[in-house]
């Protein structure tokens, strides 16, 4: 379990601190807020943004990265693969195409809390 600790300097030193915990079996590289979008225009990465296939936005990922995203609510997982920046909304790390939040089932709700870990 990973622990992330941010001091904030004022009249007197806070410590926020939030846990990370990755869902069972699984080797997180990021945990936190997710939501998707299906606009058509173009993507950091220059390509045009198709909401039919399984992509997302990070922040700072090399675009072509692939990720293992999983829903930690209901488990379902997706692989996509990084190709424009984002979200630029705080606790969010990801936000997903129409298609990739469909597969893991947040579509409805809009977003979802993952996890997610580079692979290949």
């Amino acid at each position: 379990m990973k622990k992330i600790c941010r001091s904030v300097i004022a009249a007197a030193t806070i410590a926020a601190c939030s846990t990370i915990l990755p869902v069972e079996g699984f080797a997180a590289n990021g945990c936190g807020g997710a939501s998707w979008y299906a606009l058509r225009s173009k993507t950091a990465s220059g390509e045009r943004m198709n909401p039919a296939i399984n992509t997302a936005a990070h922040r700072s990922l090399a675009f072509g990265t692939k990720l293992k995203v999983t829903n930690r609510k209901n488990g379902r997982s997706v692989v996509v693969r990084v190709n424009d920046r984002g979200p630029f909304i705080r606790g969010r790390v990801l936000d997903l195409s129409r298609a990739a939040a469909q597969d893991i089932g947040m579509v409805s709700s809009g977003t979802a809390k993952v996890c997610y870990e580079v692979i290949g």
